[in-house]
């Protein structure tokens, strides 16, 4: 007799079906890019931007060769977490969202297919997917590698609708609701020197700034961890290190905050913290004993987000 074949599916069931999305998943997670915004100036910020923050928006600069028939907006997410819309007036303005409800493997390629499709769209329509090609152009092929975002971050969801133009009941429904979930943002300014993305954000009980940084995980794990070892791992009074994840093959700690200070309070300690960090980063020092132990406390508390 043969093998049994009652764990083999029929091709159609929806057991099979259910196999084939779960393989596809796993494929595709196995082929995702481990560090998709590396060699842009701005990839902290794109990662912020893509993970955490709730509105924001930036003016992108397109590189030469380029067909840049009209501008194009970077958003965190637009209506309906679309990859792109071109909002019609006298001067057509592609949007595009780091946010999309649909997502492959590489981010990169995807924003990268969204801009471009910004390019030849008629106005009034929008971008579901973005369907990347394989071995197409990614966003250091289509934007300015060395340029920083000139950010804007929005409280609220107002800039989905022309300004002067008034919404249906649906539409503004909608901008309410997220409105009503949004959870107040800003990007601490650190200075010309600083390093990464630190974003705060107001979570209600308490405050936190997550601040991406551009270190190799190794590297950066060791300086936080002769940092710890100091006592030196806070941002002033009102401060403690929560943690920090993993998301794009960079490394972000974040640290809970007093929610009644204002975000621009947090700069000048973020700054000291700032300093600190430098230096740990550039000992080569060999580790104490606390330092290890600090750093396994620390490794401990760390996550990964997909």
């Amino acid at each position: 007799m043969g093998k049994s074949k009652r764990n083999s599916p029929k091709p159609d069931s929806n057991r099979a079906q259910r196999l084939a999305q779960r393989r596809a998943a796993q494929e595709q997670t196995s082929a995702a890019v481990t560090r998709p915004f590396e060699g842009l100036a701005a990839e902290c910020d794109l990662v912020a931007l893509r993970e955490f923050v709730p509105s924001a928006t930036a003016t992108l600069k397109l590189v030469p060769g380029v067909a840049a028939q009209r501008e194009v907006t970077l958003a965190t997410v637009l209506p309906g977490a679309v990859a792109a819309l071109v909002r019609a007036g006298d001067e057509p303005v592609g949007f595009v969202g780091t946010q999309m409800q649909f997502r492959g493997a590489d981010p990169s390629a995807d924003i990268a297919a969204a801009i471009l499709w910004t390019q030849s769209a008629e106005p009034g329509e929008s971008l579901n997917s973005a369907d990347a090609a394989d071995g197409g152009p990614r966003l250091v092929d289509v934007i300015d590698p060395g340029a920083d975002l000139e950010l804007t971050v929005h409280q609220d969801f107002d800039w989905w609708v022309p300004e002067g133009v008034t919404p249906d009941p649906q539409v503004a429904a909608t901008i309410e609701q997220a409105k009503q979930a949004i959870m107040p943002s800003a990007r601490l300014d650190l200075g010309p020197d600083s390093v990464g993305a630190a974003w705060w954000v107001d979570a209600g009980e308490k405050a936190h700034v997550r601040w991406v940084r551009p270190e190799d995980e190794d590297a950066l794990m060791l300086a936080l961890a002769r940092v710890h070892a100091t006592g030196g791992l806070h941002m002033g009074e009102g401060s403690r290190f929560a943690g920090s994840f993993r998301t794009h093959g960079l490394l972000v700690p974040v640290f809970d905050l007093d929610p009644e200070l204002h975000p621009t309070e947090w700069e000048a300690p973020a700054r000291e913290f700032g300093a600190r960090l430098a230096g740990a980063l550039a000992s080569d020092e060999p580790m104490t004993s606390e330092e290890r132990r600090s750093r396994d406390g620390l490794r401990s508390r760390q996550v990964t987000l997909r």
